[in-house]
């Protein structure tokens, strides 16, 4: 299971965008649909005082008929902002954004901002972790069925069979796992 720190490691860019609680919502918009994200972080100075979300934007300016150039982000940004630290792991980061129903968390190590993870770096971590543990089942496939001798009295055919049907319940009990969790929900 990975941490908070290795998927902020394996993203492309690390930067953490942010914008003053005093910038109007069109200027928060445009840096989004420009930056190509999701959130913002909300600064009053130095200090971070909440986040914006697409989330925000929808249920707070358009569906309430504000003007986004008329309207500041303090107005309508999320002040309680949830973090988490580098050390956490993933299925922590998971179960929060679940619970919560938030696609985007900052990560905060110490005092300092140190990055920003989403729901899609999430689920590309769990994949990556999939498709591992489905390359080193193949793997052990492959090896049991060439390289194991059959125990005595059975057929080596048998031995294949039965370390297949095992890989089949394990593959299966993932897939089941993952369906069955909260987390693509």
């Amino acid at each position: 299971m990975a941490t908070v720190a290795q998927v902020l490691n394996s993203k492309p860019d690390h930067t953490t965008f942010m914008i003053a609680d005093t910038a109007s919502v069109y200027e928060a918009i445009a840096m989004m649909a420009e930056k190509h994200i999701g959130a913002l972080i909300v600064t009053h100075g130095e200090v971070i005082v909440g986040i914006m979300t697409e989330r925000d934007y929808a249920s707070k300016v358009v569906l309430m008929d504000r003007v986004s150039r008329q309207t500041s982000v303090r107005e309508i940004m999320t002040s309680q902002v949830r973090f988490v630290r580098p050390d956490q792991t993933t299925d922590d980061c998971m179960a929060l954004m679940t619970e919560r129903r938030m696609r985007h968390l900052p990560v905060i190590d110490g005092e300092k901002l140190v990055g920003m993870i989403s729901i899609g770096n999430l689920v590309k971590n769990i994949i990556s972790e999939q498709q591992l543990t489905i390359h080193q089942l193949e793997r052990y496939i492959f090896e049991a069925s060439t390289c194991r001798p059959a125990r005595e009295g059975r057929s080596a055919a048998f031995s294949r069979r039965a370390v297949f049907y095992w890989c089949c319940c394990v593959c299966i009990a993932l897939t089941r796992f993952v369906r069955g969790s909260d987390y693509l929900a």
